[in-house]
């Protein structure tokens, strides 16, 4: 067994607060996932039950089901406790299939792909 800094009991103890709770943990990625904690270790690796991807495009969202995942705590940025008597999102977003938020997706990539091509093609333009 590996001695633990004190960081790392600051860490645990804090995630054990979160323990059976509902969170969202936002990865590195940018991912979203929402789910409960079901266990940790000292690296901060987490097991989530009854997750979800939460995908957000303009003011459409889905939440994809992951079912038990396991997340590597190198991966997380932040992890958050949900206030369940609370709605998650404000009334103007619209919650559509897991087939209409992918089309989005590619839409938005695609939109910001032709954008950074016109950048590019527009660069001899700048007299700096």
């Amino acid at each position: 067994m590996s001695w633990a800094g004190p960081e790392d009991v600051y860490l645990s103890t804090s995630l054990a607060s979160y323990l059976d709770k509902k969170l969202l943990v936002l990865l590195r990625d940018g991912r979203k996932l929402l789910g409960i904690l079901r266990s940790f270790d000292q690296f901060a690796n987490a097991v989530i039950e009854s997750a979800c991807e939460r995908v957000i495009v303009g003011d459409l969202y889905c939440d994809i089901p992951l079912g038990l995942y396991v997340i590597r705590g190198e991966n997380v940025v932040l992890i958050g406790e949900l206030d369940l008597e609370k709605e998650e999102l404000p009334p103007h977003m619209t919650r559509v299939s897991v087939a209409e938020i992918r089309r989005a997706q590619k839409a938005e990539r695609e939109a910001s792909d032709l954008k950074g091509t016109m950048r590019k093609r527009m660069e001899f333009l700048d007299m700096d």
